[in-house]
Order: structure tokens, then sequence, then C-alpha cells
């Protein structure tokens, strides 16, 4: 397609939907678009739009060619190019309009190639023959030509966007457009929302500092900075941003943009003045801020430069075409944050929220959801004291992961419960919860309540474990050889049919002394496609013989990440240790305030020298300890629990917190940030550590193994 060098003339900056004032662009919006491709204008999606109010607005000549038929939209800049061909080239298929041009290498192939694959095409100074004027003759033209692919707001590739002339910076700034549009196609949360916006602002812009903010809800603001020169690399953009909560009034233009609706430019001066939290506030001299037009959402993207700064129309439909692709993204991401936290509210709810703290018997579960996280799911575990004074043990499946498995899990967990307390013995318990659940189905009025359950009752006295199961993955029990070598094995028990079935389960009784731990899990531990079960048992066998030790938090992490690759499944664990010794334990109540770390030192520095923990390993817990206090007051933002679990063989400490920012993950412990140099730590000084999803918030803990005698 064509381009020219050259002067253009500089049109005016169209408002969606409203008439423009150049000749092109009141074309354009006069032309009856309901017959192509594009269809009628106000149901144009959002991303288009942006595009198109970005080439009416540009100076410089841009067409965009849509749909499979290519037909053309294009600005002044692009008419004055055309000549005579405008406007009667407006709505119509591009190979129509060039029939000269189109067949040439490098001309039509090039568009088509961009619509169909996705790339980027850029070429200089390429002479073209383009009849220009009355006389109807061909002439030869250079041209400078740009092509990009353009997608919608789901990231799908809908047309192609031609910039033509010396525009390399401009088409840059075109290209990022439509990839952070398919970059934020893919995002889920806020979070993920923030951290595209940020990345993409700060590069697209050439700014110093980037803010984006969001309405709190009920009153307030959330608001995120990016300043250019911060050491952000691959873990830091996992993190979970570091947002500030500001009140509803605050004099950041950011703020009131957001919250007038209308955009503020300040080409020179001092924009922070009165709202700057420190000096890379304070060194901002030019800001813009747009609202993000969302119907829900409210907030805005602001940009800044030390600089003083002209902002061209331009320049601004490309900020306010942004901000309307991130406002876009902003909602979705709030209804998902909505459900999602609805959804694992309602899962969580269902587990316990603590399990029996016990002298000899040491338990941990964890849980995770699958691969949607956006759905409640049928796994369970529980663990239990029974009238005999034995602990009662659990995990099992519901199918399904909406909310009504969630529901039925609650009645199947609740109703075994019930039968253990009258009547312990696994064989009997299970019997009675398989006819529960066919009562459950006929009441439903259907045959696939399908539910899969392990129950089984420790004896610690006894040092022995009875179990019975029906229809779910062997339990496994990690021991040690007289010489104090680690090996796991699965107990040979019958698996029998799943709950609702008329199921007969068989019992077995294995023995469980001081240093052995049992480890129940589901299915989706072990389960991976094009993979079959017995790797994924093996796997899962080895890396719990392989563990450092047998504390069942650090059991229940390992079993979770044994098998490699992802599951669309829940996932569900439960561990029991026999402890060889009675553990002491303590916690302490963190405050969310600055002197918190540091409390939390003097007091962890006492109780492990009380306890005579050897000074090695204090200098190494009360390091990695204060730095998860900070961590958790940092991304979560409430108060949090410290508590400290020691036994014969390793020290245990986590820290738990109550907020709803997101987890932390073994990915993070690579960054060389301040904000992830504590996980980093972690890795290094302890030698098991994890993060446990809770009822709400989260907790990470790490385990350093005692020196030997």
């Amino acid at each position: 397609m064509p381009g020219t060098v050259g002067r253009v003339p500089t049109p005016s900056a169209p408002v969606s939907g409203a008439p423009a004032a150049t000749d092109a662009a009141a074309a354009v919006l006069r032309h009856d678009w309901a017959r192509t491709s594009l269809g009628p204008r106000q149901s144009w999606d959002p991303a288009v739009r942006a595009v198109v109010d970005l080439i009416l607005a540009s100076p410089v000549p841009m067409a965009l060619t849509h749909g499979d038929d290519l037909v053309l939209l294009y600005n002044d800049g692009y008419a004055e190019l055309i000549g005579e061909k405008h406007p009667a080239a407006i709505g119509r298929p591009a190979a129509d309009v060039f029939p000269e041009l189109w067949q040439l290498p490098g001309v039509g192939d090039v568009v088509e190639r961009v619509y169909r694959d996705g790339g980027t095409f850029l070429e200089k100074e390429t002479a073209f023959p383009l009849s220009r004027g009355d006389s109807g003759l061909a002439e030869q033209a250079v041209f400078t030509r740009g092509y990009s692919p353009v997608r919608d707001g789901n990231g799908r590739i809908v047309g192609v966007l031609t910039v033509a002339a010396e525009t390399t910076h401009v088409t840059q700034q075109l290209q990022s457009l439509s990839e952070v549009a398919a970059a934020l196609a893919g995002t889920l949360t806020l979070d993920d929302v923030a951290r595209v916006a940020l990345r993409y602002a700060i590069a697209t812009f050439d700014a110093d500092r980037v803010a984006f903010a969001v309405d709190e809800g009920g009153g307030g603001w959330r608001m995120v900075r990016r300043v250019r020169g911060e050491l952000m690399d691959e873990a830091d953009e996992r993190l979970p941003p570091l947002w500030r909560r500001i009140p509803t009034d605050w004099p950041d233009p950011l703020v009131q943009s957001a919250r007038t609706g209308a955009p503020l430019v300040v080409g020179s001066g001092q924009p922070l003045r009165e709202a700057a939290a420190d000096r890379h506030d304070q060194k901002i001299v030019s800001l813009a801020a747009v609202p993000l037009r969302a119907s829900v959402v409210r907030g805005g993207l602001s940009v800044g430069h030390h600089a003083p700064r002209r902002w061209s129309a331009a320049e601004r439909a490309l900020l306010a075409a942004s901000a309307e692709l991130i406002g876009q993204a902003a909602e979705r991401a709030r209804r998902f944050e909505t459900q999602h936290g609805t959804a694992q509210l309602l899962q969580r709810s269902m587990l316990p929220e603590h399990l029996p703290d016990l002298p000899r018997l040491r338990i941990a579960a964890r849980y995770e959801p699958g691969v949607d996280g956006n759905a409640a799911g049928g796994d369970f575990y529980d663990a239990f004291l029974l009238p005999t004074g034995r602990l009662g043990v659990v995990l099992g499946d519901v199918a399904g992961h909406d909310v009504q498995a969630a529901a039925r899990m609650g009645q199947v967990r609740a109703a075994l419960r019930a039968l253990a307390l009258s009547d312990p013995r696994p064989d009997v318990v299970l019997t009675g919860l398989d006819r529960l659940v066919a009562s459950l189905g006929a009441e439903a009025g259907t045959h696939e309540l399908f539910v899969t359950v392990v129950f089984g009752v420790v004896d610690a006295e006894r040092q022995e474990l009875t179990l019975a199961s029906a229809g779910h993955p062997a339990p496994l029990v990690r021991r040690c050889t007289p010489d104090d070598r680690p090996y796991a094995e699965y107990v040979d028990l019958p698996t029998g049919a799943p709950l609702g079935l008329g199921a007969r389960p068989g019992v077995a009784t294995v023995p469980f002394a001081p240093g052995d731990t049992l480890v129940l899990f589901s299915d989706g531990v072990v389960e991976r496609r094009r993979q079959s079960l017995t790797a994924g048992f093996d796997a899962v066998a080895d890396a719990v013989a392989r563990a450092g030790s047998g504390d069942p938090r650090a059991l229940c992490a390992v079993a979770t990440a044994a098998v490699d690759g992802t599951t669309e499944d829940d996932v569900a664990v439960l561990a029991v240790e026999h402890a060889v010794k009675p553990s002491r334990s303590a916690s302490m109540e963190v405050p969310a305030e600055p002197t918190a770390p540091s409390r939390v030192r003097h007091w962890l520095t006492a109780q492990l020298g009380e306890w005579q923990v050897p000074e090695s390993v204090i200098g190494a817990a009360v390091l990695c300890t204060s730095e998860l206090t900070t961590n958790a007051l940092l991304h979560a933002g409430t108060a949090a629990r410290v508590e400290i679990d020691l036994s014969a063989e390793r020290l245990l400490v986590s820290v738990a917190d109550s907020g709803t920012r997101g987890t932390v993950t073994r990915a993070q412990t690579d960054t060389l940030s301040s904000r992830g140099r504590g996980l980093g730590l972690i890795e290094e000084l302890s030698d098991a550590w994890g993060t446990d999803p809770t009822v709400r918030g989260s907790t990470v803990w790490f385990e350093i193994l005692l020196p030997s005698g």
C-alpha cells in the first residue's frame, strides 16, 4: 500500500461518535459502515474504535484495512497521499482501490500476510507507481511503509494498520497498542492489568513515571506506580504490585481525572507538588492523566516526564485509546476477582481452618485450586479427635468444579465426621457414607455423583494405622530404615468402588511408628495429560522419600510439586507425622506497623535462645522470619501471625497474613530487588520452604534442619 514523504495537514483529534472537523474524518464518520465488515459504528469493538480514533487524530498518513476483504478507512494525511481516489476509497476493499499496486511484490501479499499471521512489516524508501492528478499518469513516488496487526479486545486480529512516511516512532507506538491489547486479553486480576499497563505505558511514552489507579468500590482509591530505572526483573514482574491506598479527594491529577472523567494535561510545572510521595514524584515536570472510561470500574492512567513536554493530539489520542483498553481489562478483572473470591471462600470455608494440635502427632494440609481457579472444587480433607483419643483423618474428592460440587463436598465431609464419631471403624464409616451418597444422587436425579474417599484412624499408643478406601488413590507412608535412611511405600489397600455404588470397602492395618509420616492426596497430585498414572505415583513416592525430613507441612509441598506439568484438577494433600519426641511451639501476633519486624526479631531470638537452639540456626531463622514478616506486611497490608515449632529434627517457622493480594511462588526466589530479597535468602538459608493458601490470605513457611548430635 502506498506511503509518502513531505508535509501533511494536521487534523484535530476526533471524539468517538462525534463529527470531526477534517475532511477525511468527516467522510469516515458519515460513511455507512453497516454495509462492510466493520458493521455499524456504534457496535465497533472498543479496541478497534480506539485505533480508528488514533488514525483520524494523527497528522501522519495512516489507514486501516479491516476484515477478510480488507476494507479501507484512513485519515487526511492518507487522503492527500492517494489524491483523486479519495473519498471513493472509503469502505472499499484495498485490492479494488489499488489494482495497479496490489499485485506487486511487497504490497498486497505483505498486507495479507500481516493480517493472516500477526507479524509486522517495515520497509523504507520503496518506489511505487501511483496515478495522481487530473492527467492520470503514473509517477514514481517514494514511500516508507509500516504494517502492524490490529487486534480487538479479545486479542483477535481483525485488520492491518498502515503507516506511511517517516514514522518509525509512531509505528512502534501503534504496534505496542496492538501488543497491549493482546497482553490485556490474557489478564485475569487487577494485579495482572496493573503490570501490563505500567510496563506498556513507561515504554511507549518513554516516561519517567507512570501510575495506574482504580476505585476501591467503597470509597477511596488504590494506586500503583512505576518509576524509570527501578530494578524490575522477570521475578519482580510476577510479584503482586505494591498498591497504595489513597483517599477519594487526594490531590493527584490521576485521581482528579478518574473522579471527573476528564483528561488533565500539564505541559510544564509541578503537577504532583501537593501529592508527591517522594523525590521521584517531586521531579515530575509534565504529566498527562486520562480516565479509564469504563462503565463499572472507575480509574485512570497517568504518564509523567522530568522535562517539559508538548502533548500532541496524536499522543493524547494514543493515551486515551490505551486507557480505554486498560479500562475494559480492569472491568473483566474486577468481575473475575469477585467470582474467584466467592468461589474460593466457599471452598475454604468448608475445609477445617485449624487442624488438631497434638503432642505426638503433627498434622498439615494443603489445598490448591485447578488451573482455572475461578470455580469451587470438590476436593476436601479433615482431621479430628475421636472419642477414644485416636485421630481420624480423611481425604476425598467429589467430582465437579462448581458451587454444587463444593456444597456436596460439605455434606459428605460433615456426614463422615458424624459417622466416625459414632463408630470410627473405617469400613463402617465408608459403608454408611456410601448410603448417604446414593441417597444424594437419587434426590438429585443423577447417577453422576462421583465421590472417592480414604478414611483412616491413627492410634499413636499402639503405633498403628487403620485405613479404608472407596475408589481413592492409595495412601503413602514415609518410613526410615534402622540406619535412618528414609523410604516411602504405598499401603496395600483394596481401592474399592467409589461411594454411591454399593461400596464394600476393605480395611488394612499397618505399623505407624515414631518417625513415620502418612501422606494422603487427591488424584490431581498424580494425574497429568500424556503421562501414565504409574509415573505420577512413582514421582510422588520418590519425592517424599528424598525430602529432608518427615515434617508434614514440608511433605505436603513436596507431594504437590512432585509431578512435572500442570493439572486442571484441584489438589489436596493431608500429612500426619508420628513425632519421635513432642515438639515445642510458640506464636506471636504481629501488628501492621513499621516496628513489627524488629519486634519479631527480638522475640524469636529470645525464644530460640531459651530453647538452646544452635546459634547458626538462630541467625538464619531470625533473618528469614524478619524478611517474611516484612513481605506479609507489605503485600497483605494486614496484621500477621508468626508461629514456630521445634522438634528434634528441625525448626519450622510460618508467617500467616489475612490479606488477599496473591501468594508468593517459588518462581519469585531469583529476584535481586529489595522486594524479593527475602525470598532469595529463604531459598539459600532454609532446607525447605513453601506457601499455603488459607481461608483468608496465605501462609509462607520455611524449615531448617538441626545439626545432628
